[in-house]
């Protein structure tokens, strides 16, 4: 006979890991089970690698799909990481028990393409969620709320603390804890009264049964003793004496769709085993659950939790120049001592210490508590898995490569300035391109402040665990960063049928030195120029082509095949975009108005370009009336800032644009496309600014409104001090145009003394 122990435990509960170090210290079992996918089983002695530091999570995907991904996390607070390690290093046999994940993808994918939804990351998810919204993204809850009944039975109405205080905070007799356990989640299942073919209740018999096919293995084997290490709900299915036939467990898992999958460790992090992250499985303050658990597994005095608690929180506020002095420490200890004995806590939680923190700490304010959430509560503890782990070359080359740059992932968001003048951060560069073009964003390109220069780049750096999924889909590509790179390049340029996705393309591959993904996207782009008929694709394909033609000989790229077709792709948009200007609506002419300020900085980049022809198409569109108004005023506006119309023809257009013959919302529009993003004009020359004010005031009331939205967002993209200069100088106008009406000034008798003073102040003429 086989003796078998079921253990109930909450995934990531440090009381639960406590009493099951326990109680397997006590039993010394033959074996060891723990809830998990069996394909675990070839990673599983990994755990005891010194260089694998928890959180990390299994990560098992569909080697044809590697979209099709679960993650299995593990924190060192997690009570089956505690039951792995405890196994491995008294040599106790150890596996891992469920659904076999190559039948849990497929059946997974066959129901999303059922449903004809795109694939989603699945987390693992065995343990019923106080936060319905993050369970319901992470996976669909299928059991009752078993903690939320128990604590309701209990009197609580926050489940949360109703755990705490039953399980985390009572380090005592867990023997006793897990049967009591099973036989309320016993009772609680019964009360579960969905029909037998509800997709969830199917799915959760489908993984009870693998489980008891596993057992009833082991269990033939003959080992005296076994120990299961599941979660709470799935304990009373486990139960020997309670078997269902192995006839109906083999009929509920026969015909069963299978995937090829692959299993690697990859490291995890702290806040995203919380459930603000979307994590079902997750608990609400990892980094307190894991002081917890170090503090147990110290064998501290039960009283000292709270005050190195404090400790810690007080360490905090002083890395962030904010005083937490050491008898603060001691009387917000006291306090969160006392708040728990007035509000019947076994011992202080989290909410005492929060409160007393607060109050003793941070004088009242929750802005430092929050800083302290995030850095302790939650935590930025980012996982590490050995080299020796199973893994792809692609994963292996970008580990060699952040080893050689000296890039380690954190999972803190980090602001990396790159000085592109030095070689290795070049490098760095090079590399967080390359993986942006494969859809690894480790990196995010950032503002680098007032430099203007192309020396200079700034990321933010993040490393988030659900990157590893990206790494291994973009891995089909390549067995490198770069051929990768250049692999998806070549393959997005031969799909691409728009010029700007392949301009884009063209762009990243001069960032991400590509030489190979440039040529095969040049070829491409010849191609699709050639047959290009509408002029808004060609115009912004300008501005990425001429910042390749700019700064590829910087970075030693051969630039002669693409600056043949940049002059190609100006010569076709300056011939059609006259007559692709015609008969715009609004949105129409918002999208070629953008299109056009995308190739005048393209066309500014590249001083060989034909400006003639550019120049000649700009005036034709700013001329013609049947052009809408903010593409003419915006025309008219480049054409002024090239210096090839003067101020008198602006203010001549002006005037006729903001006649009383042209309808309001016309007039607004050209004057949005003449003054957006810049005063200058209406600063520097009081007639223009007469004119606009003039036009302004004239607007009738009945369809100021509509003019209104349109002149507000051209005036609101100007700076607050050139909106005062305007307003000052609108002011101070009327101002001393009153004052002269009322002297009544007699001009011709002040003739002399004005040539005097014109004189004096050195002006050559006055009329």
């Amino acid at each position: 006979m086989t003796d078998v122990h079921v253990l109930g435990i909450r995934h990531h509960g440090p009381g639960s890991a406590h009493s099951v170090a326990e109680a397997l210290a006590t039993l010394r079992p033959n074996l060891v089970l723990v809830e998990g996918p069996p394909e675990l089983d070839h990673v599983i002695p990994l755990v005891n690698d010194p260089d694998m530091l928890p959180p990390v999570a299994g990560l098992i995907y569909a080697v044809d799909e590697p979209r099709l991904a679960s993650f299995y996390p593990m924190a060192a607070f997690s009570p089956e990481w505690v039951a792995l390690r405890w196994a491995l290093s008294t040599g106790t046999p150890v596996r891992a028990m469920d659904l076999p994940a190559t039948h849990s993808l497929a059946l997974r994918a066959a129901s999303e393409a059922a449903a004809s939804q795109e694939p989603d990351m699945e987390t693992h998810d065995d343990e019923p969620s106080q936060d319905g919204a993050a369970a319901a993204s992470a996976r669909p809850a299928y059991r009752p709320d078993a903690i939320g009944i128990l604590a309701e039975a209990a009197g609580y109405s926050d489940a949360e603390r109703w755990w705490e205080d039953a399980v985390e905070h009572r380090a005592s007799d867990p023997a006793g804890r897990f049967e009591a356990l099973l036989e309320a989640i016993t009772e609680i299942r019964s009360l579960d009264e969905r029909p037998g073919d509800h997709p969830d209740v199917v799915e959760n018999n489908r993984r009870e049964a693998a489980m008891r096919r596993i057992l009833r293995a082991a269990m033939r084997e003959g080992h005296e003793r076994i120990a299961v290490v599941c979660g709470a709900y799935h304990a009373p299915a486990l139960v020997p004496a309670d078997f269902p036939p192995a006839s109906a467990d083999n009929k509920v898992l026969s015909s069963l769709p299978k995937v090829k999958v692959s299993v690697t460790w990859v490291p995890w992090t702290s806040d995203r085993l919380s459930l603000d992250s979307g994590y079902g499985a997750g608990v609400a303050a990892p980094g307190w659950y894991q002081h917890l658990f170090s503090h147990w597994a110290s064998q501290d005095p039960a009283g000292d939790v709270a005050t190195t608690w404090l400790v810690r929180v007080a360490h905090a506020l002083r890395r962030q120049n904010l005083d937490a002095s050491t008898a603060s420490v001691v009387e917000a200890s006291r306090m969160a001592t006392t708040l728990a004995a007035v509000r019947g806590r076994p011992s202080p939680g989290l909410p005492e210490l929060d409160d007393a923190a607060q109050a003793v700490l941070c004088d009242g304010s929750d802005l430092p508590l929050a800083l302290v959430h995030r850095e302790l509560t939650v935590g930025r503890e980012l996982g590490n898995v050995p080299d020796s782990v199973p893994t792809l070359p692609l994963f292996a080359d970008l580990a060699t490569s952040q080893r050689k740059l000296r890039m380690k992932p954190g999972a803190m968001e980090e602001l990396m300035v790159l000085d592109l003048r030095k070689p290795n951060q070049l490098a760095r560069s090079v590399l967080l391109h390359r993986l942006a073009l494969l859809g690894v964003h480790w990196g995010v390109p950032a503002e680098t402040g007032r430099t203007t220069g192309t020396f200079k780049e700034a990321w933010k750096l993040q490393w988030r665990p659900e990157l590893a999924i990206a790494v291994v889909e973009a891995s089909r590509y390549g067995t490198t960063v770069a051929s990768a790179a250049a692999t998806f390049v070549s393959e997005q340029a031969h799909a691409a049928e728009g010029l700007p996705t392949l301009g884009a393309l063209l762009e990243g591959c001069l960032l991400a030195d590509l030489p190979d993904g440039i040529a095969g996207v040049v070829t491409a782009l010849a191609a699709r120029t050639a047959l290009q008929q509408d002029v808004p694709p060609l115009l912004e394909t300008i501005a990425p082509l001429a910042r390749t033609c700019r700064y590829g000989n910087v970075r030693g790229v051969d630039i002669r095949e693409v600056r043949k077709i940049l002059q190609a792709t100006v010569i076709r948009a300056c011939v059609g975009l006259p007559t692709a200007c015609a008969g715009l609506d609004d949105e129409a002419a918002a999208a070629m108005r953008t299109a056009i300020d995308s190739a005048q900085d393209g066309m500014t980049l590249v001083p060989e370009l034909p400006m003639d022809d550019w120049h000649a198409a700009l005036g034709g569109i700013a001329h013609s009336d049947k052009v809408h108004g903010s593409v003419a005023g915006r025309a008219t506006r480049l054409l002024l800032d090239a210096g090839l119309v003067n101020a008198d023809d602006v203010a001549a257009r002006l005037s006729q644009r903001l006649s009383v013959a042209t309808p309001a919302p016309e007039a607004a529009a050209w004057l949005d496309g003449l003054l957006s993003g810049d005063a200058a004009l209406l600063i520097h020359d009081q007639r223009l600014l007469k004119l606009v004010d003039e036009w302004v005031d004239g607007v009738r009331d009945d369809v100021f409104e509509d003019v209104l939205p349109l002149l507000r967002r051209t005036f609101s993209a100007f700076s607050r001090p050139e909106r005062r200069e305007i307003g000052e100088q609108l002011s101070q106008g009327d101002s001393a145009h009153h004052a002269v009406e009322a002297m009544d000034v007699d001009m011709a008798a002040a003739g002399p003394a004005i040539r005097t003073m014109a004189r004096i102040l050195g002006w050559e003429a006055v009329a």
